[in-house]
């Protein structure tokens, strides 16, 4: 009995002895073959069918990532109901990411009814999780309540996690706030759960909330709390937490060290960047991608070029890191660099996706190479959107419309075109001004179910205004259910070139009453409207809003603001602007110095040019056209002719057609008529209808009529397009009574489907604009009006006034000619402001042609009689009529 009871405490001995150097032997093995020998011994000993030994061996195989060993465990103890033996085999699935066999075993333990325990469902839990399966994560968890395992720690942080990954923070937050006990972990879960939804606010509070409830944060915590700070951009929250990081010392860890690097990137803190990661004591490829793409995101591309070179002598760079140099060379236009870059990912074997080859693309696409661009689209396996349209934006770069409509045609057969295809495809239409093509794609955008896109409607609206369809942007414009702020611009934009400034001052009334704020771009918008109707009381509203949305300081806004003032005959206020103006780019002073030119200061221009001059801003070819023209209209010829000279000599202008227009101009207006024509013969270029046109207004001025008639033949043989030339020929033969010539060219006109513009004239009195066309009897005071021109003409005729009856250009009997003269547009307006003005008030009327020399006349004896200051823009300059002379010196 004693020998038995001896032998038996002996076998016991053994057998555990045994166990315990076996299980120390599995948890030690380093090796695949250490493993594989331990587990031999274990099937010569007969255990391999134990519960523990088995659950062990499965683990153990899941950590060396060969779950087909662990398949091979499990199915030697099958079929088993050891509920430990389960949990080995769906842990060591999860682990490996098989994330559905794991759920699979899951299910099959269910069925042969082996109840799981708590260390169950955490795996589960998190397979549910990977998958983002919503439905079997609720099933679980319903599984979870029923066996009452709800109140579980290590289940309950599980459950949180997994509907933070779905998510879910509603429910997550409902899970973490009803669980007895709470660890770091579980707040961990929800704050990075907060953090990585996007919920920085909340994820940051939780932070707080956490360490008022004593919970000492860990890497895990802080790596979670970082991407919130720098998402919030919390400069002194981040700093706060990466002063406590040092503090705890958790800046050794390199997760730790990466989220402060990214963190301080998104603070635009470019030098605490450099000096965390510079500290780090360890540097992973996380840690260099984050250096690169950090800099590359500010812009600082040849930088981050740099490191990635020295990166790739330490680690091997990923796809993020390759793509976000490849980036970088596209913005430097490094093609060199860039081809390098793309042979080193041959090279490497990187198998590169959709998004690098789209990045390929559009690199390619900016350092000039289209060939190697289409190569990459060609050879592409698969292609997303974003990859027909990069390859779309390539040839739209290139001018290459051709191949744009090619691929749009095939993009549309694969069903790939997306709301950004149908922007890029309007903008071609734009460019090319094909209305057709418009109008197909405008289908296409219907059929599509694109036509409720804001961006893509915005696109329509500008489309179709920029084809010359101001209607049918209107259309789209009033089909739109939502309006933004970009429509609005571009609606009040439109108006500007269609010429209907009367809509756009609506559209900017009906903005104000829609509540949407304006910003520089509406300004821009809103400013050449006031300067048209010359409506200096709404331009002083704009200003006045300028002030108030802080965009005084913007130069484009400070520009448009001189010529706004400048057109509506307020040089005072245009001067103003200028002066307050800190920054000054060419545009602000070519519109001083064309504001100058307007009102015949052509001195002033001179001056403000030299002045440019030495403030270091260089002239360009609108500021030449500006200074020759503010000399042209203060006969200042010498000085005219220096300015041009001075734009080869001195900056290497080469003149443009516009410049010998401007020449012809400032000789011909001055009576050098013989010395225009002799210049324009020696012009290196073709001269065209502006060129003639200006010689001849000039000779009908003057008088040389034997001129006029020559340059007038010339002018026809141009075939411009411009109406206005034809015009000015027409008036040449009629003030030769060569009255044949006068109806050809009117059925020219009209044959080309061409307008000729009604003159026009208007005023504003009392915040009410008043036009007047020429010849108009259908006016408020008309009787009124022309009684007053009759009592008016009558004390001119006491002074000397003879009408011009050259300056009437049709057929008709003399009578008839000095009637259609008191007729002229800008004579009704004057004499509606005398009626309706106070006495010796100034009056400012604005006309959309040229004031005939006529007209010129009688604004002068009408200063003079009635006593008042009159100003008077006309189609060229501003014309200050005082006391019975004009600001213009006749130079007009």
């Amino acid at each position: 009995m004693k020998i038995t009871t001896k032998f038996s405490t002996l076998h016991e001995a053994t057998n555990q002895f045994l166990y315990s150097s076996l299980s120390k032997s599995l948890s030690s093995a380093s090796t695949t073959k250490q493993l594989h020998r331990i587990h031999s011994i274990i099937i010569t000993l007969g255990l391999e069918k134990s519960s523990f030994f088995s659950g062990k061996l499965i683990s153990k195989y899941a950590q060396f990532k060969d779950p087909n060993s662990s398949f091979s465990v499990f199915h030697q103890v099958s079929p088993t109901a050891n509920v430990y033996q389960w949990n080995s085999i769906i842990r060591a699935l999860t682990h490996n990411g098989l994330f559905t066999k794991a759920l699979g075993f899951y299910g099959k333990m269910r069925k042969l009814d082996v109840l799981p325990d708590k260390c169950t469902f955490p795996s589960v839990i998190n397979s549910c999780a990977a998958l983002v399966d919503i439905e079997m994560g609720q099933l679980v968890h319903e599984n979870v309540l029923k066996m009452g395992l709800g109140a579980d720690l290590y289940i309950g942080n599980a459950l949180i996690d997994m509907y933070a990954r779905f998510g879910c923070m509603d429910e997550a937050l409902k899970m973490f706030d009803g669980m007895p006990e709470r660890d770091v972990v579980s707040w961990n879960s929800l704050i990075s759960g907060y953090s990585a939804n996007g919920y920085w606010v909340e994820a940051l509070e939780f932070y707080n909330m956490s360490r008022m409830e004593g919970i000492m944060p860990d890497s895990f915590t802080v790596s979670s709390v970082l991407p919130a700070c720098g998402g919030l951009v919390n400069v002194k929250e981040g700093e706060l937490l990466h002063c406590f990081v040092e503090k705890i010392g958790l800046h050794g860890d390199v997760v730790v060290s990466n989220g402060l690097l990214s963190m301080y990137f998104k603070f635009n803190r470019l030098v605490e960047a450099r000096r965390i990661f510079y500290e780090m004591v360890v540097r992973d490829t996380v840690s260099w991608n984050t250096l690169i793409c950090g800099y590359s995101q500010m812009e600082l591309f040849k930088e981050s070029i740099e490191l990635f070179m020295l990166m790739v002598n330490r680690f091997k760079p990923d796809l993020l890191t390759i793509t976000s140099v490849l980036r970088a060379c596209g913005h430097l236009r490094d093609l060199e660099f860039g081809k390098f870059v793309h042979e080193y990912m041959k090279k490497g074997g990187f198998q590169s996706d959709v998004t690098a080859d789209n990045i390929l693309i559009d690199m390619y696409a900016k350092c000039g190479d289209l060939l190697a661009s289409r190569e990459v689209f060609d050879r592409m396996m698969c292609k997303d959107s974003i990859s027909w349209n990069s390859m779309i934006n390539c040839y739209i770069q290139h001018l290459n419309y051709d191949e744009v409509l090619k691929l749009a045609t095939i993009m549309k057969v694969d069903m790939k075109v997306d709301s950004v295809t149908c922007v890029m495809l309007l903008s071609v239409c734009t460019q090319l001004a094909d209305k057709e093509l418009g109008r197909e794609i405008h289908c296409d955008i219907i059929k599509l179910g694109f036509d409720s896109d804001v961006i893509v409607n915005n696109s329509m609206v500008d489309m179709y205004a920029k084809c010359g369809l101001i209607n049918d942007s209107l259309k789209v414009f009033e089909n739109m259910k939502t309006h933004d702020r970009v429509t609005w611009n571009i609606i009040i934009a439109a108006c500007v070139p269609s010429g209907d400034f009367t809509l756009g001052l609506r559209m900017i009334n009906q903005m104000r009453t829609e509540g949407v704020m304006p910003d520089v771009a509406t300004v821009l918008g809103i400013l050449p409207m006031c300067s048209f109707f010359a409506s200096k009381r709404q331009g002083k509203e704009i200003h006045g809003c300028i002030f108030r949305f802080g965009f005084e300081t913007d130069v484009p806004t400070g520009n448009a603001l001189i010529e706004m003032y400048s057109k509506c005959g307020s040089l005072k206020n245009s001067i103003q602007v200028f002066d307050r103006m800190k920054v000054r780019d060419v545009v602000t002073w070519t519109a001083m110095i064309s504001a100058y030119g307007m009102y015949g200061e052509g001195g002033k221009a001179l001056r403000a040019f030299e002045d440019m001059k030495a403030t270091g801003v260089v002239p360009d070819h609108v500021a030449f056209v500006a200074i020759i023209y503010a000399c042209s209209h203060s006969g200042l010829v010498e000085e005219g002719l220096a300015c041009f000279d001075q734009m080869q000599k001195d900056y290497n202008l080469e003149p443009r057609i516009e410049h010998y227009a401007c020449v012809v101009d400032l000789l011909s207006r001055s009576g050098l008529i013989t010395k225009a024509e002799d210049f324009i013969n020696s012009m290196p270029l073709k001269p065209d209808a502006s060129i003639w046109g200006s010689l001849l207004s000039a000779c009908r001025s003057s008088g040389n009529i034997l001129v006029a008639e020559r340059v007038a033949e010339r002018i026809l043989e141009q075939k411009s397009n411009d109406t206005g030339y034809y015009v000015l020929a027409s008036n040449v033969y009629a003030i030769l009574g060569k009255w044949d010539q006068v109806r050809m060219i009117r059925k020219s006109i009209k044959a080309r489907g061409l307008k000729k513009d009604p003159g026009c004239s208007w005023i504003e009195i009392k915040r009410r604009l008043y036009v007047f066309g020429t010849g108009d009897k259908f006016f408020e005071q008309f009787e009124e009006v022309n009684k007053l021109l009759g009592i008016i003409s009558g004390l001119m005729a006491k002074e000397g006034y003879v009408a011009d009856l050259r300056y009437v250009l049709h057929d008709v009997e003399e009578d008839e000619k000095r009637d259609m003269l008191c007729g002229h547009s800008e004579r009704l307006a004057i004499a509606f402001g005398l009626l309706n003005t106070e006495p010796g008030t100034p009056l400012q009327i604005m006309k959309n042609l040229r004031v005939c020399g006529d007209c010129h006349t009688v604004t002068k004896y009408i200063s003079m009689i009635m006593q008042r200051e009159i100003l008077v823009r006309d189609a060229n300059r501003f014309h200050l009529f005082k006391d019975g002379t004009c600001s213009c010196g006749d130079h007009w």
